[in-house]
């Protein structure tokens, strides 16, 4: 796949949808972008594993301990999977493709690797990695988190739609494969951290 793919450029409505948001709006906008940005960097990984174990231990009933294990291996791929890709493509960023006069940037301009979106990724990894053993509430709580930093990636100019579409599934697969390794050891897993739920079918 290149940048200008079918699959990548979509008839070109990767562009126009790009464009659709990252244009207009006004100062809400931009700040719920940048803040979206910032929370959703991959970065605050340790902080992430340390809330949201703590939420696991203190409330099993809300989050199955289990699933921080799931977290713990599938950001391993998935930063296995983005730090090769990332340089392999090397998709040019919206500022680099369209210019500075199409391009509403905030932040630090940025102009290489965009393909996949890193941000993306690491959020729809959490709600994948997660929500299986969620309640509802945080299920929702995660999606619209894992929305909100994938749409401000496009708000604030630095991915087109189908680098965030990638990093989304990228994510996702990710999850699903950190859970299918560990499959094999969820009982043992989930009988320690809670005897009663070792026992459920």
């Amino acid at each position: 796949m290149t940048a200008v793919s079918p699959l990548y450029a979509w008839g070109g409505f990767n562009r126009e949808i790009f464009l659709w948001i990252n244009q207009g709006g006004g100062p809400w906008k931009d700040q719920a972008a940048l803040a979206g940005t910032w929370v959703g960097d991959h970065r605050w990984y340790p902080i992430a594993i340390a809330i949201v174990l703590g939420l696991a231990l203190l409330r099993p009933r809300w989050l199955a301990p289990y699933r921080v294990l799931v977290l713990s291996w599938a950001y391993l791929l998935n930063w296995a999977a983005i730090a090769a890709l990332k340089p392999l493509l090397d998709f040019p960023r919206p500022l680099a493709a369209l210019g500075p006069h199409w391009v509403h940037v905030l932040g630090r301009p940025e102009f290489q690797h965009g393909f996949p979106s890193g941000h993306a990724a690491w959020v729809f990894l959490l709600l994948g990695s997660l929500s299986p053993g969620a309640s509802w509430p945080l299920r929702l709580l995660l999606l619209l988190f894992a929305l909100w930093v994938a749409w401000a990636r496009v708000a604030v100019g630095a991915h087109f739609p189908a680098d965030v579409l990638g990093g989304a599934l990228i994510g996702l697969a990710c999850a699903t494969l950190a859970s299918l390794l560990l499959r094999p050891w969820r009982p043992g897993v989930e009988a320690r951290w809670n005897p009663a739920a070792g026992r459920r079918p």
